[in-house]
């Protein structure tokens, strides 16, 4: 009895296995074939059946489609499962993207680790311009990136980096953790702009480093290749663990955050709002009725494009001057011509040419994002000459356009002079 019971469950598993992996088949062949009867896109490399182009993009797809486009063009398209990829890899093809065609190319590819029960509270990652993300731009224009402000936390910004030097002036003759201390300095510079407080301490390595740990997964969970993204049918089942991974992540960063905006309300309900005190983009926020989960994402996403983004550009730029002493030597002798050193100001900043260059070059060579955000096309639309269908993913490779050898003399090397033009005028490509 217990066997005849042990073989029709046998039964009964082969054939949803079967039945589940023919649906799979016949939802990926679908797929394809309504791919391939999209006329006029863009040329590149023909795909395998079901995988598609996967095999040739899985590491280093920046440099796998700047190699395509030397023999397809600057635009060019691929299919990831049943995904198709347009990719724009030079500054024409990419101002055809973000410029003339962003009407219709300004939704978001969301990787599936981020597809969480908050999507719709996403700023960076919004699906579209949706009125949340019109809220979000609206007062993160307001109140955090317009000049006026900017100009009025540069106070806030000297004294964070000069707490960063007395702290590095105390532990002369020890070894400190650099990127740490950097991204310290830079979480602190954000969260007193928008909470007014700190959220790490110089001195506390361990905290900093889970936040930053914390912020790195994030990210990394959303840019590594991933099947639910290639064949969105089994989504659903987050067969990597990244989906669930970013979630425990999410979770853990937003009681930073969390405890200050309760305890904020909380000053509110007691006391009201005081009409003399100075408010910070909190305040702002919870006055535009954002909702405490509203208000971590959009702290989470601050903090993601505003650390990691200057931290690795920091060691880059280092890397690359103790790599060229000769370079080192120039920067070192204009600062030693134009800075006080007894009192260093953000004003300061405009007086050095040759140092300017060099983190101008330093993103160049070493772009922190080879490739920006994904974008989605919400209509389909005609861009130099091809179609991009409805839905498909488009890339912008900065990493492309950065190593172009037509844009670039000698797009390899450290060449800070490429940047110091005519009169000390700068040109970004």
């Amino acid at each position: 009895m217990e066997l005849t019971l042990f073989s029709m469950e046998l039964n009964l598993l082969s054939s949803l296995f079967i039945l589940a992996t023919s649906l799979l088949l016949l939802y990926v062949v679908r797929e394809y074939h309504t791919s391939r009867s999209v006329k006029n896109l863009p040329p590149g490399p023909r795909p395998w059946p079901i995988i598609g182009n996967m095999h040739q993009m899985a590491k280093n797809p920046h440099i796998a489609t700047f190699n395509f486009a030397k023999q397809y063009g600057p635009l060019i398209s691929l299919r990831l499962g049943t995904r198709l990829l347009v990719v724009a890899t030079s500054p024409e093809a990419a101002m055809e993207v973000l410029k003339t065609h962003d009407r219709h190319l300004s939704g978001r590819s969301i990787p599936d680790a981020l597809q969480q029960s908050f999507i719709d509270y996403y700023f960076v990652w919004a699906r579209d311009c949706n009125d949340h993300w019109r809220s979000c731009r609206t007062l993160c224009r307001a109140e955090l990136f317009s000049v006026k402000v900017i100009e009025a936390q540069s106070k806030l910004r000297n004294e964070k980096v000069g707490q960063l030097l007395d702290f590095l002036n105390n532990t002369q003759g020890k070894v400190v953790k650099i990127e740490e201390l950097i991204f310290t300095t830079l979480i602190n510079t954000l969260s007193n702009i928008l909470f007014s407080k700190d959220f790490l301490d110089l001195k506390d390595d361990e905290t900093a480093h889970g936040l930053k740990f914390g912020l790195l997964k994030i990210l990394e969970n959303s840019i590594t290749p991933n099947i639910s993204d290639f064949f969105p049918i089994v989504g659903g089942l987050d067969l990597q663990g990244l989906r669930k991974d970013s979630l425990s992540h999410l979770n853990k960063l937003s009681s930073f955050s969390e405890a200050i905006v309760k305890e904020r309300m909380a000053r509110i309900a007691k006391k009201g709002v005081v009409a003399d005190e100075k408010k910070d983009f909190l305040d702002t926020l919870l006055e535009n009725n954002f909702t405490i989960a509203q208000i971590n994402i959009l702290v989470l996403e601050l903090c993601i494009a505003g650390t990691d983004t200057v931290v690795t550009t920091i060691e880059w730029a280092m890397a690359e001057l103790i790599k060229n002493q000769n370079v080192m030597h120039k920067v070192q002798e204009e600062l030693k011509q134009e800075l006080n050193f007894d009192n260093i100001m953000n004003s300061d900043l405009s007086k050095f040419t040759y140092f300017n260059a060099c983190i101008k070059e330093t993103l160049r060579l070493h772009p922190v994002v080879p490739v920006l955000i994904p974008r989605r096309a919400l209509e389909a639309c005609e861009v130099m000459g091809y179609t991009i269908p409805q839905n498909a993913q488009v890339w912008v490779n900065v990493w492309a356009i950065s190593h172009d050898p037509k844009v670039w003399e000698d797009p390899n090397t450290f060449k800070p002079e490429s940047f110091v033009l005519i009169n000390n005028i700068f040109e970004v490509v």
